[in-house]
């Protein structure tokens, strides 16, 4: 994720703004060539109408697949990734998906994939996606409330977070982690700092999750 230094993503309107430098996009092109699937959610996905999450420059032979997580099975039909050459592109749902939804999707996607009554249960999607597809490493591009989703689900292994040299500020203004969060300190994900390198004005931070003793 790129942030502000305030932790923001994106403006208090929830429009997307890419405000991360070339280096930042060239990062993330990394990571997709390390990555088997590249997750997005259906609110990300829906405000940027030309993002196709394809791979970076040297994923050709084997393309990451593309997973688009929605509950409600509220993504466009007609999004230019379903018309866009490459890897398959799979739908997280679950059974609050409508009929109407789930035959509009299953039409435009490769796979639905129905995981969990009202909220997606990610341990059992990433089994689905580990067993069926053989992803061993996935790429989560947000946004703040998947983040959130997965964090309270302990499936987060690494964080990477450019920080950019901005302030945008505003209450409603999305964060990394946004959704439920954690009532208590306790609770919350811990994380120890595996990396840091400065390019120019931004910091590229990354953080390897803590096992939490039981």
């Amino acid at each position: 994720m790129a942030m502000t230094a305030d932790g923001k993503i994106a403006t208090a309107n929830r429009k997307t703004s890419a405000f991360g430098s070339r280096a930042d996009h060239a990062n993330l092109l990394t990571l997709r060539d390390k990555a088997d699937a590249i997750l997005t959610g259906a609110g990300t996905l829906n405000a940027q109408p030309d993002v196709t999450l394809g791979p970076g420059p040297r994923s050709k032979k084997n393309p990451p697949l593309r997973v688009i997580a929605s509950g409600g099975g509220n993504v466009n039909p007609r999004h230019k990734i379903f018309r866009t050459q490459g890897a398959p592109v799979i739908v997280l749902a679950t059974e609050r998906i409508s009929r109407a939804r789930l035959q509009k999707l299953e039409t435009a996607a490769d796979v639905v994939k129905i995981c969990g009554a009202s909220s997606i249960d990610f341990a059992r999607a990433l089994d689905f996606l580990q067993n069926e597809w053989g992803v061993k490493r996935l790429l989560c591009e947000g946004g703040g409330d998947l983040n959130d989703s997965l964090l309270r689900a302990g499936v987060v292994d690494e964080v990477n977070l450019t920080i950019c040299p901005l302030i945008l500020g505003g209450r409603e203004a999305p964060t990394i982690a946004g959704g439920i969060g954690f009532e208590r300190l306790a609770d919350a994900c811990q994380f120890k700092l595996k990396s840091k390198k400065q390019v120019k004005n931004e910091i590229f931070l990354v953080y390897r999750a803590l096992v939490k003793s039981k």
